[in-house]
């Protein structure tokens, strides 16, 4: 149960530098769906199960309103992905 938690956490911390690191808002909502499945995952384990499905549907609604907000605002025809060097730059930088 400990490595779980652990996997977890560590799942938890890599989704949040996959939000902070993209500039990109197309794979930016990947890592931050990413967390927010974890976290609820995290409550889960923990015997939270109704918190985490009401917080898992409030951010899952939130975060499409915002996705779709950022989406319209950013129309990038060639998006930043994680490979690029300046994504992995900041991902360097934010470690």
């Amino acid at each position: 149960m400990m490595y779980f938690m652990l996997f977890l956490g560590l799942c938890f911390v890599l989704g949040g530098l996959a939000v902070a690191s993209n500039p990109s808002p197309y794979y930016g909502v990947v890592g931050l769906v990413l967390s927010s499945v974890v976290g609820c995952g995290w409550l889960i384990s923990l015997g939270l199960s109704f918190v985490s499905l009401v917080l898992f549907m409030v951010y899952l609604g939130g975060m499409l309103v915002v996705f779709v907000y950022s989406v319209s605002l950013a129309a990038d025809p060639f998006p930043e992905t994680w490979g690029d060097w300046r994504v992995i730059g900041y991902g360097l930088g934010f470690v």
